[in-house]
């Protein structure tokens, strides 16, 4: 049988990974798929270094559009990233008839209800493995592995720059800024790095994990999404004190009767927990079914052949199912797209977990009443509670921080006892919350 002739779009670092993993293993693959699979034809302004990357056999263009109007090309992978151009050009393959592969979790997290009914409508497949954490089989494993399940919650570390820099900051002790700095300097980071630390990135995958595990279309403009940029090296040491570690987390709850909550932030994980133990830019995603239980999913989330392996899984998926029939496939999202349920994404007020609270207050007699009359004024529990001195210097001397664990409560009441509690003359900085989740 004649193999399957793919066009790529964009041949940065994953779509170099992508080509030199597809020749390499090129047999291998064949095995599996049933046919062969070739990359034809490439499309990238560096059309001198995109030449130098595939050699003379495969045709090399500027324009994107010269692939998707190749009659040849059946399979287009889009690895050039964004919202903008990305999604005109994955429509216009979509119409075009082609199948799509992509790793663009940005485009399918803000577009990707648009892109999928478009994909239904025509009778092709969007394949989007590569899209959330690296090489880790996670949408497979949401979409199909667990499909007997009714999933109860799942929650990621599937930002590798920003666990890369949170190790930094517990192993050696920096702060924010140094530890950003060496992340960059090893190429963990971007020159700019907002979308990784500010959790932009997480809550484009932690969105699409959502709609697959819960049958919703993808809704990231609902997401509660905060970044890492304000967390201090003293709450990271605390947390450690206290047998936590602190992760930047997407997670998604399923609430009976209510809707499901979709966050990302930093938040505090028992140490024991295999999830607290992934170091360095390393992911893993923790997902609760009813049947199964709890199942954990780690590995590298991101560079070239890591990501090449989930887009080459993609390929080989399409491949075997390209001339089915289109109503016996996969569905994108796991569910029949007639049965997608429009449930409401909670807003964070109406999130229920628990706290991590750190206030720096004056060391004097009645502070601690004034502060746990506060909270259980607003029906918080107090789980532990913690004093540690700021040092011996003379302006520390009368100062201390009070760190309060709290058992799970409301965040519209966590934020109403917040207000009150700042307006204490005793407390003398703004106070910390940092949100905890036991994943019990």
């Amino acid at each position: 049988m004649q193999a399957i002739q793919v066009g790529l779009l964009g041949i940065g670092t994953v779509g170099s990974g992508t080509f030199n993993v597809l020749r390499r293993n090129q047999e291998e693959i064949k095995r599996r798929a049933g046919r062969g699979i070739e990359i034809v034809m490439v499309a990238d302004l560096d059309t001198q270094r995109a030449r130098q990357i595939v050699g003379p056999d495969v045709q090399v263009v500027a324009d994107a559009r010269e692939v998707i109007a190749n009659p040849d090309i059946e399979i287009v992978v889009e690895l050039i990233g964004g919202y903008g151009v990305a999604r005109t050009l994955v429509l216009e393959a979509i119409a075009a008839g082609k199948h799509v592969v992509t790793a663009n979790k940005a485009l399918l997290a803000v577009h990707g209800t648009e892109i999928f009914e478009a994909a239904q409508k025509k009778g092709v497949m969007v394949a989007f493995e590569a899209a959330v954490a690296g090489g880790i089989p996670i949408i497979k494993a949401l979409r199909e592995g667990l499909t007997a399940n009714r999933i109860q919650w799942l929650a990621g570390i599937i930002n590798g720059t920003t666990n890369f820099i949170l190790s930094e900051m517990r192993d050696k002790g920096l702060d924010f800024d140094v530890a950003l700095k060496e992340a960059q300097r090893l190429g963990y980071a971007e020159a700019d790095p907002t979308f990784d630390i500010e959790g932009i990135d997480a809550a484009h995958k932690a969105t699409l994990m959502s709609a697959i595990a819960f049958g919703i279309p993808v809704q990231f403009d609902r997401a509660y999404v905060e970044g890492i940029t304000q967390l201090a090296a003293a709450d990271i040491q605390y947390a450690e004190q206290l047998g936590y570690r602190i992760k930047l987390l997407g997670m998604s709850k399923r609430r009976e009767g209510e809707g499901v909550e979709l966050r990302v932030h930093p938040t505090l994980i028992p140490a024991r927990r295999l999830i607290a133990n992934v170091e360095g830019a390393m992911n893993a995603v923790l997902v609760q079914g009813d049947a199964v239980g709890a199942t954990l999913h780690y590995g590298k989330g991101a560079g070239s052949e890591p990501t090449a392996s989930a887009v080459i899984a993609d390929l080989v998926d399409v491949t075997r199912l390209a001339t089915s029939d289109p109503q016996h496939r996969v569905p994108h999202l796991a569910f029949q797209p007639g049965a997608l349920r429009h449930v409401q994404v909670l807003p964070i007020e109406q999130v229920i977990t628990s706290y991590y609270l750190r206030l720096r207050v004056k060391d004097e007699t009645g502070v601690l009443a004034q502060v746990t009359r506060i909270l259980a004024d607003a029906g918080i529990s107090i789980n532990a509670v913690l004093q540690r001195g700021t040092g011996s210097a003379a302006q520390n001397a009368h100062e201390t921080d009070l760190i309060i664990l709290t058992h799970n409560a409301l965040e519209g009441s966590m934020n109403a006892a917040l207000a009150r509690l700042q307006q204490l003359p005793a407390v003398l900085a703004p106070i910390v919350r940092i949100r905890k989740e036991e994943l019990a």
